[in-house]
Parts: C-alpha cells; sequence; structure tokens
C-alpha cells in the first residue's frame, strides 16, 4: 500500500479522511479525487494542501476515462470510496442523482480498479442500508438490507455491487457502515450544522415531526479514524460497522444545540415529517473493535466543540449559505414553515 486513491475526499468525512492520514503517514501518498459537486469543497482541504503526499484531481467515479486516467498516472494500489450523494432533503427532490453516483459511479469504479490490479478496495457505507429498527434492538453486521430511500437503496445497492466484485474477480474489497456523522466542514443541511448556523442568526429551526427520530451520533474524527483502521486492518471480504454508541432524539440535540448557543427554544419550529423518514437508527460494532479501534469524543465534548467551530469559522459557512444553498432551503422549507406558523 503506496499510492492511495481517496475518492469523494473533499466531501466532510473523506476530507477529514484525508486531513488525518496525510499528516499521520507521510511514507504514503494521496490522490484526492473529487467531482466538487455543492457539497464537496477543497476549503476542506486546506490543512494539508502543501503536503508533499497529497494531490488532488477533479473528477467524476462514474467516468471511466476519469478513473482509469487518474489510477494510471498515480500508479494506484487502493481505493478508498468516499464519493456519494448523502444530502437527506436532495435524496427525494433529486433521487436520480442518488443512482448515478452512489450505484452507477461505484460499478465503474470498482470496474477500472479490477482492470488496474488494485490492491484493497474499501466502500464506506451507512448504517441506513438497515433501515428503521425497533426500540432497543441494534443492528449487526449480519442484518438483512431493509433501505427506505432512494439514497439508502442506491448504498445498499453498491454494497451488492463491491461483494460481486469480491466474489467474481477475487478483489480485495472491505466495507465500513458509518452511524450519523458531525462536526467540522459539514456542509449545512444536515441536522447539525444547519441548525447551529440557523441559530447564530437567530433563525427558525425546522425540525421535521415531532423531533424524536433517534440516531447513534458519531464524530468526524472518530468515522476516520475507524475507516483507517478497517483500511489496514479489516479482514477481506467483510463489513465492520461504524457506531458512535451515543444516541439521542433529533429534538434532544436541537435543545443541546440552543443551550450551547444560549439560544432560546422558542426557535424551534415542528414542520411537517419528511416522507419516509425514518424513526431509529443504531448499531453494534464489535467487530470493529476487535481489530483495535476507540472512539476518541465523547459526545458532549464534541458537540460543544463543533458549536464552537461554526461560531469561529464563519468564513467557511457563511459563502455556502449565500449561494445555491438558499434555493434548496426555499424548496425544502418555506412551505413546511408557512404550514407550522399557519
Amino acid at each position: 500500500m503506496k499510492n492511495i486513491l481517496v475518492t469523494g475526499g473533499a466531501g466532510f468525512i473523506g476530507s477529514a479522511f484525508v486531513r488525518q492520514m496525510v499528516l499521520r503517514h507521510p511514507d504514503l501518498n494521496f490522490i484526492v479525487l473529487d467531482l466538487l459537486t455543492y457539497a464537496g469543497n477543497l476549503k476542506n482541504l486546506l490543512p494539508v494542501s502543501d503536503e508533499a503526499n497529497y494531490r488532488f484531481v477533479q473528477g467524476d467515479i462514474a467516468s471511466r476515462e476519469n478513473c482509469a486516467s487518474v489510477m494510471k498516472e498515480h500508479d494506484i494500489d487502493t481505493v478508498v470510496n468516499f464519493a456519494a450523494e448523502s444530502h437527506v432533503h436532495r435524496r427525494i427532490l433529486e433521487p436520480d442523482a442518488f443512482i448515478r453516483t452512489n450505484t452507477l459511479g461505484v460499478n465503474v469504479l470498482l470496474d477500472e480498479a479490477c482492470r488496474a490490479g488494485i490492491g484493497r478496495f474499501l466502500q464506506v457505507s451507512t448504517d441506513e442500508v438497515y433501515g428503521d429498527i425497533a426500540p432497543g434492538t441494534f443492528s449487526v453486521e449480519e442484518d438483512p438490507y431493509l433501505p427506505n430511500s432512494p439514497y439508502s437503496a442506491s448504498k445498499a445497492g453498491a454494497e451488492l455491487l463491491v461483494r460481486a466484485w469480491q466474489v467474481t474477480h477475487d478483489l480485495d474489497t472491505v466495507i465500513t457502515r458509518g452511524s450519523n456523522t458531525f462536526g467540522p466542514y459539514q456542509y449545512p443541511e444536515k441536522l447539525m450544522p444547519f441548525f447551529i448556523t440557523e441559530a447564530i442568526d437567530g433563525r427558525a429551526l425546522p425540525l421535521y415531526g415531532d423531533g424524536r427520530q433517534q440516531r447513534d451520533w458519531l464524530h468526524v474524527d472518530d468515522h476516520a479514524s475507524a475507516v483507517a483502521c478497517v483500511l489496514f486492518h479489516g479482514e477481506s471480504g467483510q463489513v465492520y460497522n461504524i457506531a458512535g454508541e451515543h444516541q439521542a432524539r433529533n429534538l434532544d440535540i436541537t435543545r443541546r444545540i440552543l443551550e450551547l448557543l444560549d439560544k432560546p427554544e422558542s426557535l424551534v419550529r415542528h414542520v411537517p415529517d419528511r416522507e419516509g423518514h425514518d424513526r431509529r437508527y443504531a448499531m453494534r460494532c464489535e467487530r470493529l473493535k476487535a481489530l483495535g479501534w476507540q472512539r476518541e469524543h465523547s459526545f458532549e465534548e464534541a458537540a460543544a466543540a463543533t458549536v464552537r467551530w461554526y461560531q469561529e469559522n464563519e468564513w467557511w459557512w457563511r459563502s455556502i449559505k449565500a449561494g445555491d444553498w438558499q434555493d434548496w432551503y426555499e424548496r425544502q422549507y418555506a412551505a413546511r414553515l408557512a404550514a407550522a406558523d399557519g
């Protein structure tokens, strides 16, 4: 393992992985391939932009030409695929994009990786492939796929393609399934960065339904270190859950954000729920822990640090919210907020 291609490495979790790995492994080369859609941002990689073992290439994993050329030019021997359309609300508004990148793109990337003789292929997936689970239960790696959205269905499809290439072409593959991730540099559509930045400006926080949807919250640096652990130590053909082991309702997270910002709970607006909104995700991750991985961040400390980061880095998120983000906000929330206030 010498030249590692990180697809989607300018996104939220991918860039955290790159920032960690570039600094911790100066003997390895990291080549980031990213299309730089609305959620990809080269500012996420500024902390490592001058490092000798980092390179950036703009390109699309659904393009055979892009994948083949970057693998050949940089003598790639390892692929870590973070590239995905993942943002919650666009799953319903723009489902075609999820299929193209998350499934068809993975098909192309796997095929070109096999042609290039790649030594290891790691696919980054999600706990959403398990679907909605009952209170008191926890998903484990052997559980069946029960996706309930275009996004989770496309990620489950990608996992099946990875398995097919491993079995049919003897490609060395591993898969990770991460839980609800938060932290710095997260595009302000997901709950934490969205509500933090809106609350800073004293704007209404549109909370879906009763807000009692439960998620397992994982700090992005812990997610990145877990992916690295599986990359180096995971057993070929295996799947590894990455759990934050901190279950909390969206309503509780919202209230904690308001407390940390000293903002009133009157900012919360309970708006009509979105379609196909799963109530609960939770996972066990004993298989990952057996590789030696441990979380380094407690939820409370990480949540406070995340709020501070958005307070101290308005340069990063204000430019995002001044662009196409506003059009998305109007399409997603204008009618819902009107219904809540009416």
